[in-house]
């Protein structure tokens, strides 16, 4: 196979595998210190290639104390208040704040906590916006919901009916979670107008069937940025041929984002913070001195061809179907590959 059509950092983790992680045992030694991109990224490869998750990473996935990383600052108006391996965001308005994915459980109280340490309150939360049905990303709404008073969360109508199947399937495993009701359904071109911003969904299937992508600014100084989370871009979860296409049109959807010449994509606020260096990018920002550019504007962005030769290779019959998990798309600088 060519090596240009993939990226060195493909892998492989599926739901069913990720369920393991809530069993966390702190008192066994940890596989990173810190929250380490590149080793983390390598280790999920050997789990792509192995087929078999290291029980050491499916510990560190579930432990709050090994996830942990402080909240931080990227834009002005941005924190991140995820953890090490999955990401959340807060984008705060001037009419309130919109919260983009939710974590899973045991990770939920750090996400809260997290809020209050950047001084939000969770009645100024207005939008949950959810990017797709995994429990990785939907997995915290449940709780999240009666204690988000004034907010709507939202989701398309696929990604609602794939998190509510896939809970309903845990419920006879040992790693039981459960989906809040279903609440407002968004779908492709949809915009939510907040405080100021405007937030576009775009639906964007391939990793899942109802996996949406958001675009909305952010500010650095007097600079505003355009951004996109996307809502996931592996490969881990495709069934047939017919996502594999779907997948590839949303690559090339998302990869018009960063040439269009009005408001242009730049930022990439990734759903998954070791798959484009984003701890890494925040330690750059940390010691950047006056004047220097903000590390995660990138104007040259990342070619998505490394995507849609993966995703071509495997658009066979569903036999075919080659696990990969999230690579890099739009990519901070200094970690291209």
């Amino acid at each position: 196979m060519p090596s240009r059509c993939f990226s060195k950092f493909t892998r492989s983790f599926t739901l069913t595998i990720l369920l393991m992680a809530a069993s966390a045992n702190p008192l066994v030694a940890q596989p990173f210190e810190g929250c380490p991109s590149k080793e983390i990224l390598a280790r999920f490869e050997d789990f792509g290639r192995t087929g078999k998750m290291p029980p050491d990473l499916s510990r560190w996935l579930g432990d709050p104390k090994a996830q942990y990383i402080e909240p931080w600052k990227p834009f002005d108006d941005v924190y991140f208040v995820g953890v090490c391996w999955v990401s959340a965001w807060a984008i705060l308005t001037n009419d309130g704040v919109v919260l983009i994915d939710t974590l899973h459980e045991p990770h939920v109280d750090q996400l809260i906590a997290n809020l209050g340490k950047v001084g939000i309150d969770l009645s100024d939360i207005k939008y949950v916006l959810m990017t797709h049905g995994h429990f990785d990303h939907v997995g915290g709404a449940a709780k999240l919901k009666p204690l988000l008073t004034n907010a709507k969360f939202m989701m398309t109508q696929t990604g609602w009916d794939e998190a509510m199947e896939s809970a309903r399937g845990s419920e006879s495993t040992p790693r039981r979670w459960s989906m809040m009701p279903q609440d407002v359904v968004v779908k492709d071109g949809d915009v939510i107008h907040l405080g100021g911003n405007t937030f576009s969904v775009l639906e964007t299937p391939g990793h899942t069937l109802g996996t949406a992508s958001y675009t909305f600014d952010v500010k650095n100084g007097a600079s505003t940025y355009r951004a996109v989370t996307v809502g996931g871009l592996g490969l881990n979860a495709i069934k047939d041929s017919k996502q594999v296409e779907g997948y590839i049109a949303s690559v090339d959807r998302l990869s018009e984002l960063v040439k269009q010449p009005n408001q242009p994509v730049t930022v990439h606020l990734t759903t998954h913070p070791f798959s484009n260096g984003l701890t890494e990018a925040r330690d750059r920002l940390a010691a950047r001195k006056p004047g220097e550019p903000n590390p995660l504007v990138d104007r040259k962005v990342s070619s998505s061809n490394s995507l849609r030769c993966a995703a071509a290779l495997n658009s066979g019959s569903k036999s075919s179907v080659r696990p990969a998990a999230e690579v890099r798309y739009l990519s901070v600088p200094s970690e291209r590959s």
